[in-house]
């Protein structure tokens, strides 16, 4: 089980569907403002160094949100097939309970605070 009673369940789940609709929205977004960036523009004069490299950090700045985006709906994506096989809820380290009120505050968490805490210490 994973200690959250079915009012829990269900707010967590609706967050998370509601946070998968708003980043499909925003990588289609993204993916737009891919295409018009690089799109070249209507007859216009070669353009100067400085447009250039402005141009290629907009370009860079529209690719990272892009990707930032998908992997945060690869998380949340993920989250809720945990609904679909029962395992929301439970740390995927330790098999313990994930509190609710970490889940409240990133319901797409995969690991309990104390399996999260040691996954940190180990990066550093």
């Amino acid at each position: 089980m994973n200690g959250l009673d079915d009012i829990q369940w269900q707010a967590l789940q609706t967050r998370l569907e509601g946070a998968r609709a708003a980043l499909l929205s925003q990588l289609a977004d993204d993916l737009d403002r891919d295409a018009d960036v690089r799109a070249p523009p209507p007859h216009e004069a070669e353009a100067s160094p400085a447009d250039n490299a402005s141009q290629r950090t907009l370009n860079e700045l529209v690719h990272e949100t892009a990707e930032h985006s998908a992997h945060q709906l690869g998380l949340v994506r993920h989250a809720l097939a945990k609904f679909a096989d029962g395992s929301y809820g439970l740390c995927e380290n330790c098999g313990g309970d994930i509190g609710y009120s970490r889940l409240n505050a990133r319901p797409e968490a995969r690991l309990c605070i104390v399996c999260q805490t040691r996954a940190e210490q180990k990066r550093r």
